[in-house]
Order: C-alpha cells, then structure tokens, then sequence
C-alpha cells in the first residue's frame, strides 16, 4: 500500500473530537480512545482521530478505520451508508466493510438463527407490509413482545407492548413500517432480573465481559436510560457460546461484542451481535485493550 501520514484512524462523532464540556459519559469515551490508541502505538502503530463525517479530514492519508464511538450513525443511516460506500474506497475498514454492512441490520438474527444459534422467538416485519401491530400481536400468541427496528441503537424506538397497550402503539407502528423494515421479538422475562451480559471478542477469542442491568422498573440495561454496569466472570459455556456465535458470521470480523441473555427456558440466547461501533469497555480489564490492539496489527499485516 501507498505511504501515508497515519496506519489507523479512530472514527467517533464530532461532539466527542475536542470537547469543551467533559461530562462522565464523554469522559469513558476519552479514556477508552487512549486505551486503544496507546494499546495499537505499542504495536508499531501510528495512530490518529476524527469523526466520521469531516469532510476535512485526508481519507487518502490513513490506511485503515475503526470505528468507535460514531454513535450517531443510526439517526442518519441513509447519509452515513452513502459514506461508507464512498470511504470504502478509499480506506480499509476495520472490521471489513462487507461484515458491517451485514450486521447493521437485525435481520442477521434470522441469518444466524438458520445456523444454529439461539435467539429470541422473533417476527420480521418489512417495509411497507400491509399488515397491523395487532394482527403481527396475534399471530405471534406471545403475552409480552418487543418491537424495534432492524436498523437502530441505543434502544432507538425500542418498545415493549402487551394486550393492554397494544393500541397505544399503532398508530406509530404504521408511521415505522412505511419507512423501515421492524422485528417483533417474545419478550424474555429473565432480563428484567438476570440482566444482559456484553461478551468481548477479538479475533474470534473471548476477551471479557462486562453485566448490564436496567434499573427497576425498565428493561432497558442501556445507560441512557439508567442501566447500570457490573464486573463479569464469563463461564466455560458462555465462552463457546460467544465464540461459536462469532464462527458463524460469514466473514470473521477483527473485533466484536456478543450481547447475550438468558430466554424464557434459562438458555443462552444472542440478543444482538455488535460489530460497527460497540463500546467495549477497555477501561474494565487491562489486557483488554491491548489484546484488541494485537488483532488489529495481525490483521494490517495482510495488507502490506
């Protein structure tokens, strides 16, 4: 490959490139920047930052890409796959561009699902289906179920509905379907106490693992919304699960988070499957960053 001024960049969003106000939020996303950036520079790694859509910004002068905390991106989906088109181009991402354009989107559960893997119970409702919440409801003969859409984060429009508010939520599942495609999902009980527990994986090899709870009263364990963060020991059976979740993606991504909970009979069952922008919480283990950072120079070797 050509010579250029940096081997990576860091890709975040722009409120989070020289902030002004340091709040404690921003202030783990700082840290967990450091933590990879200083991890990928001891591996011989020359390292810069910026946000995903500077325009400014040399894309022809960096190597490779990895996103971080680009946490905007599902709130302008349609601009940024525009971009990762044309960046992709121009730059080598990592995790590949193909990988990413597959996980971005939940119907990669159904992918997996087809190769064995436990998921919830779930529904796929597409774009533009004449159809209503309540007939889908019926249909499914689940007593609590969560809809979302199949392209989202942070619990975007991430709703849990019963008998008694089915009508409650109509009226926007119509204004959702004509414009995305949603998945409707048996709601797993076991999450509102057991929690959810984020499994780390790089290069195809559990890390660690972080145990997510939402505070009383939600379902949500994001800590936009009050969810609150515990150290985990991950079992042998937790371990083979997430890696064996991993060996069934199409393409093996470099990095990955395994989110995974316990369903309505105490099985393991993937709930989502991050490999864009996950948070991987480096600053909760201290071989974590750099055991990233080692995957990561494996994997720009083969490009040299």
């Amino acid at each position: 490959m050509a010579v250029t001024d940096f081997d990576i960049v860091l890709l975040t969003q722009k409120k989070y490139v020289n902030p002004t106000i340091i709040d404690d939020y921003t202030q783990n996303i700082l840290t967990e920047d450091h933590l990879l950036t200083q991890a990928l520079q001891e591996q011989g790694l020359t390292v810069t930052r910026t946000y995903w859509d500077n325009e400014d910004f040399n894309w022809t002068g960096t190597q490779f890409a990895i996103f971080r905390a680009t946490w905007d991106y599902f709130h302008r989906f349609d601009e940024f796959h525009r971009w990762l088109k044309k960046r992709s181009e121009q730059i080598q991402f990592i995790n590949p561009y193909p990988i990413i354009l597959w996980s971005m989107d939940k119907h990669y559960l159904a992918y997996l699902r087809e190769k064995g893997i436990n998921i919830p119970p779930s529904i796929f409702i597409e774009k533009n289906t004449a159809t209503t919440l309540q007939d889908i409801y019926q249909l499914s003969g689940w007593s609590k179920v969560i809809i979302k859409p199949t392209i989202g984060g942070g619990a975007r429009h991430t709703y849990l509905i019963d008998a008694n508010t089915l009508s409650d939520h109509e009226q926007l599942f119509q204004e959702l379907i004509s414009s995305e495609a949603m998945i409707m999902q048996e709601f797993q009980t076991n999450i509102l106490d057991r929690g959810e527990v984020s499994f780390m994986v790089f290069g195809g090899i559990y890390s660690h693992a972080v145990l997510k709870k939402a505070r009383r009263g939600d379902f949500r364990v994001q800590d936009d919304f009050g969810g609150s963060l515990y150290p985990y020991q991950a079992s042998d059976e937790e371990k083979q699960f997430v890696e064996r979740v991993i060996a069934q993606c199409p393409e093996q991504p470099v990095y990955a988070r395994v989110d995974v909970m316990w369903d309505n009979n105490n099985q393991l069952c993937l709930s989502e499957l991050e490999l864009i922008e996950p948070e991987l919480w480096f600053r909760k283990d201290p071989h974590a960053a750099n055991a990233m950072a080692q995957v990561v120079q494996h994997y720009t070797q083969k490009f040299y």
